[in-house]
């Protein structure tokens, strides 16, 4: 088994061992509370810990779903035959995003593999379904994220445009969603798996997390303020379509300047009963590691800062800037 593709904004697939790696000793629980696209939850469970997978957004909630909790159920043929059975129609997805994010005529097709997805019997293969169905939603949307205007999408899925701006046609984006869906199943498939433990993922808001979950430690993966991160822009629109309404934003997002001290300072001071917490963050990031620092030192006595060069990349360019990945584990008082 190992973590598929899955095309998240801020996911630490490329340095997810540096993370695993630090883990404490001891350590035989964790709580992973943004989980995003679960590869830290993902590098957990293939290290043998109990993970506890927690999301807001109800996409990454079933990917924890289908890859963390899930111990051993895949899709067959015909599953794959059934979701994909039956005459497009004109729903939610229609009524909604058409000529916004996809031609009309994928909306209805949208419409018509949702209504087949919610009608397998089986948690675990609608969780793995829908995410496929995510993959392939992913694919089709330039630059993978869903903040995109409809002119230019119209114009990045032209392929002779694509070809003469960016010296490549973009062809995948043209793609059916059947076609993403197949090409990715045996990926998705192989990476189920069961370590032998009762691990378990959430939809939850944060703190009602943390005040629910248990664990030996805790992995805090926010959105970097600062950065422009909006995680509701990016992926809102996933959930909406696995709902059929419109989701609104979520409070607590971390994402504003004005409020992300005081949402640390309520966070930390609220994580007593875990004994170790591990926080990520960037250095392009608000508040700076000092701050950070001293707001970990106000619940802990023992706080290591752990540090990674680190280029992200957007649309397959590495940026000029070299930016460094933070690793904050703390010890609870």
């Amino acid at each position: 088994m190992s973590y598929p593709t899955v095309n998240y904004i801020g996911n630490k697939e490329k340095i997810v061992t540096w993370i695993s790696s630090l883990i404490p000793d001891g350590v035989n629980s964790i709580l992973d509370v943004f989980s995003g696209g679960c590869s830290v939850g993902y590098a957990a469970k293939e290290k043998g810990l109990e993970v506890y997978s927690n999301d807001i957004l109800s996409i990454n909630y079933l990917i924890g779903k289908a890859l963390i909790e899930n111990e051993g159920v895949t899709l067959n043929k015909d599953d794959i035959d059934f979701i994909f059975k039956g005459e497009p129609f004109e729903g939610f997805m229609y009524e909604n995003y058409a000529n916004k994010f996809y031609f009309p005529e994928e909306c209805m097709q949208l419409d018509l593999y949702r209504k087949n997805v919610l009608e397998l019997a089986d948690e675990y293969k609608q969780a793995l379904a829908f995410i496929l169905l995510r993959r392939a939603m992913i694919r089709k949307m330039p630059y993978s994220r869903f903040t995109i205007r409809w002119d230019k999408i119209c114009q990045l899925r032209d392929e002779q445009f694509s070809y003469e701006h960016y010296k490549r046609p973009r062809a995948y984006h043209n793609k059916s969603f059947r076609f993403h869906f197949e090409d990715n199943l045996a990926e998705y498939n192989a990476a189920v798996f069961s370590n032998g433990k009762h691990n378990h993922a959430y939809n939850l808001d944060v703190y009602d997390a943390i005040s629910q979950i248990d664990a030996d430690a805790i992995y805090l993966d926010p959105p970097y303020a600062g950065t422009m991160n909006d995680y509701y822009g990016f992926y809102g629109l996933l959930d909406s379509f696995i709902s059929g309404k419109i989701v609104p934003p979520f409070e607590n997002n971390f994402i504003s300047k004005e409020t992300i001290v005081e949402q640390f300072e309520r966070l930390f001071s609220r994580l007593s009963k875990y004994k170790y917490w591990m926080l990520s963050y960037n250095s392009r990031s608000f508040p700076k590691k000092d701050t950070l620092l001293d707001l970990l030192g106000k619940y802990s006595n023992e706080v290591a800062l752990h540090e990674m060069p680190y280029a992200y990349r957007v649309t397959g360019k590495e940026k000029k800037q070299k930016d460094i990945e933070y690793l904050f584990i703390a010890k609870s008082k």
